[in-house]
């Protein structure tokens, strides 16, 4: 077994049917950081590649082992969107892939400096309405998507516009305890959603209140 000291990585040439034993003993985000600290041939660093993307390493004719190609990385996150985390710059094609079968993958993207495009956002979001959370300045279209995916959405969403509080609230009524002073027509519509949603307003309107008591709250 490897030791997990630098050096001692460092001094041993890394064959591709050694690297399950290196995760075994480092984890694989040592194993990464060391790949990419030290020195090592680009062979060993493409063969830890289709390693993690388990893939059947490919050669041309002289007997040597090409890069990964987006087909193999498009074949490679589909059938586990976390392997984007080994794919250094994925194409957005990649990207969407990876985010249509995964929408929390939208964060291994961001944390190599990428900045999705608004359509991988929206896939993003369209499968995981709470990856919001993670996007800087998310378009009202992307805002809209999160919360019709999932209402709590709108709790990490800064400012939203009354439309997204209305999509939010036809969503999932009692969201509304996530919106700072929703308007009349907000209440309503969570009032008319969910009775309960009643009492997660402060100062609710007559209108409001009639509602709630129209579908059977009690004490309000």
């Amino acid at each position: 077994m490897y030791s997990s000291d630098n050096n001692d990585l460092h001094d041993h040439k890394i064959e591709a049917n050694q690297i399950l034993d290196l995760r075994k003993s480092l984890g694989d985000d040592k194993l990464t950081a060391f790949f990419k600290q030290m020195d090592y041939p680009e062979e060993e660093k493409l063969l830890y590649l289709y390693q993690q993307l388990y893939l059947t390493p490919k050669y041309d004719k002289n007997g040597k082992l090409l890069p990964v190609s987006e087909t193999d990385q498009l074949a490679a996150v589909n059938k586990a969107p976390y392997a984007i985390i080994y794919i250094k710059n994925p194409s957005e094609d990649v990207q969407l892939a990876a985010v249509n079968k995964y929408g929390y993958a939208i964060v291994y993207i961001m944390e190599k400096g990428i900045i999705p495009s608004e359509d991988v956002q929206l896939a993003a979001v369209n499968k995981y309405g709470l990856a919001i959370r993670y996007i800087k300045n998310p378009s009202e279209d992307v805002q809209l998507a999160a919360v019709n995916n999932n209402g709590y959405a709108i709790q990490d969403i800064k400012n939203p516009s009354e439309k997204v509080q209305l999509a939010a609230v036809n969503k999932a009524g009692d969201a509304i305890s996530f919106i700072q002073n929703p308007s009349e027509k907000v209440q309503l519509a969570a009032v008319n959603k969910v009775g309960n949603a009643i009492y997660s307003i402060k100062n609710p309107s007559e209108k409001v209140k009639q509602l709630a008591r129209d579908k059977g709250m009690k004490n309000v």
